[in-house]
């Protein structure tokens, strides 16, 4: 017997009470899933633009807020080497904003790579 066809056989049996127990519980378990589902991130980037006059930490920030599915650790270490690489080392803001984008990129592209590879494996 399908999962389904037990429920509704399990269902049948149950008092009204119970039914209607059974029923709220469903409801709370749906609204559960339902919650999850909105509080997941984005799977595609969101389409915020680029400034024309951006520093690097705002530059940071907007690309953490378009990439939220991405880690943000795995990120910070090559976002702060270019945010060093334009304070200590005097690189165009410009030029190390175009970096980090890239980097972010590249990162997308590896978490969808790895989205990938789970969905070939399972």
């Amino acid at each position: 017997m399908n999962d389904s066809k037990r429920l509704v056989s399990i269902f049948r049996s149950l008092s009204e009470a119970r039914q209607q127990a059974l029923l709220e519980y469903a409801e709370f378990l749906a609204g559960k899933e339902g919650a999850e589902a909105a509080a997941a991130p984005p799977s595609e980037p969101l389409p915020i633009p680029r400034p024309e006059q951006e520093n690097v930490v705002k530059a940071i920030q907007r690309l953490m807020q378009t990439y939220p599915m991405l880690d943000r650790n795995q990120i910070c270490h090559e976002a702060s080497a270019q945010m060093t690489r334009h304070l200590v080392h005097g690189v165009a803001a410009a030029d190390a904003i175009d970096e980090i984008e890239r980097v972010f990129g590249r990162q997308y592209r590896q978490h969808l790579e790895m989205l990938q590879k789970d969905l070939l494996s399972s």
